[in-house]
């Protein structure tokens, strides 16, 4: 049996669509190793998948709400996650190399954990990329200027790994692309919502989005009970983006008071502290982690942070969006799914107020029957592509060279 071990760091958007990838594999007769943040341990081995921790035991979404609460900036934000994050990987990276032992291949997850571990052991590596703006054009004609800002930003991206390669001994890289796969990179995106770039070389390769449908999941009485109740009512869900260092009322307030401005019920994810001393209207709802696969369904329309899983699911799963994104790459998701025609125009979350929610919920009312039909049509193509069969199709390839 090929031994596979892949590495993530992140929230659980971050650490979902490797587990998807990993249950894929495992069904395919591989044995796998998911290795992350400690706090994940019950997420991952509840999809029967081996787990290793790697780094700190710490709380990656208070972690996530510490950071995103010392700046409004969204590039700011996602500057200061990634720094977080390589720091961990950077200390980590002995922990890695321990699990990289006496595998058959390494998948490098977007952060590119493994890919130094993997070419000291020479052992092959398969890339994933989540965000297309790290896949370099090589394929397009370079200007003089182009070259020179090119080298500038691919030496600033590259320290952190040259970190990791000085402790193996290993020459310093120029750019982070010189450490992704020859072989293979796979960029878990439907060719229907991302048009492929003719600059990439050809092993970057959409596959289409990996996801698995939770058929068998039964919502609790309360839930069930509000879902019968009355027309299909709207879903906030920010994610880790509304986990709360402490309580935060005037956000929630915002929300509440736009929906019921609005007339919609709603339910909402997320914001735990603010809600144990908080009296919702009775149109609305709280609840916990459920399914994207069976929240989606049952709801109008979905406001979320566009994250990278969250921002996929309401493409799978067939709801159109009103985007609040926090950090730069789900600025980035939340064009896609405005460009598609599936989602208003992003609220800025540093602008959130009551009024920008109404307008925006006015805007999705009036324009709903077109993103409901675009959404559809979307989620029944991108069903048809099988993104994690053909994934790990893929990944069998480079296996057999």
């Amino acid at each position: 049996m090929k031994k596979i071990a892949m590495f993530t760091m992140g929230t659980r958007g971050d650490i979902q669509p490797y587990i998807y990838l990993s249950k894929e594999l495992i069904r395919n007769g591989y044995d796998v190793t998911l290795g992350s943040h400690p706090c994940w341990r019950n997420l991952v081995e509840a999809s029967s998948i081996h787990f290793e921790p790697i780094g700190p035991d710490i709380d990656i979404d208070k972690e996530a709400a510490i950071i995103r609460g010392k700046s409004s900036s969204p590039a700011l934000s996602m500057l200061r996650m990634m720094n977080f994050v390589f720091k961990i990987i950077q200390n980590s990276t002995h922990e890695i190399f321990e699990v990289c032992k006496g595998k058959d291949l390494i998948i490098v997850s977007h952060s590119q954990m493994g890919a130094t571990e993997a070419e000291v052991l020479s052992i092959p590596t398969v890339n994933v990329t989540l965000q297309k703006e790290m896949i370099a054009e090589k394929l397009k004609p370079q200007t003089f200027w182009n070259k020179l800002i090119g080298q500038i930003i691919g030496k600033q991206v590259a320290k952190p790994y040259n970190k990791i390669r000085k402790v193996y001994g290993l020459k310093p890289i120029q750019s982070s692309d010189e450490i992704i796969s020859r072989k293979l990179n796979l960029i878990p995106i439907s060719k229907h919502i991302l048009e492929r770039n003719p600059y990439w070389e050809a092993h970057h390769v959409l596959t289409g989005y990996w996801y698995e449908d939770e058929e068998n999941y039964s919502p609790d009485e309360k839930l069930a009970i509000f879902l019968a109740s009355g027309e299909k009512p709207i879903l906030l869900s920010l994610g880790a983006m509304s986990f709360e260092e402490e309580s935060e009322k005037e956000k929630l307030d915002m929300f509440v008071n736009a929906f019921e401005k609005s007339g919609h019920r709603a339910i909402i994810q997320g914001f735990q502290k603010t809600l144990q001393n908080y009296d919702l209207p009775k149109t609305m709802i709280a609840c916990g982690s459920v399914p994207h696969s069976f929240l989606f369904r049952h709801c109008l329309f979905v406001i979320h942070h566009c994250g990278f899983g969250t921002s996929a699911a309401t493409l799978i799963y067939g709801i159109p969006s009103i985007p609040v994104p926090h950090v730069l790459d789900q600025m980035g998701f939340a064009m896609q799914l405005h460009e598609n025609n599936v989602a208003t125009k992003p609220l800025k979350s540093k602008d959130l107020s009551e009024e920008s929610i109404y307008q925006a919920i006015l805007d999705m009312r009036s324009t709903y029957e077109e993103k409901k039909k675009n959404v559809d049509l979307l989620s029944a193509k991108i069903k048809e592509e099988g993104g994690v069969t053909e994934a790990v199709r893929l990944i069998e390839e480079v296996v057999k060279e």
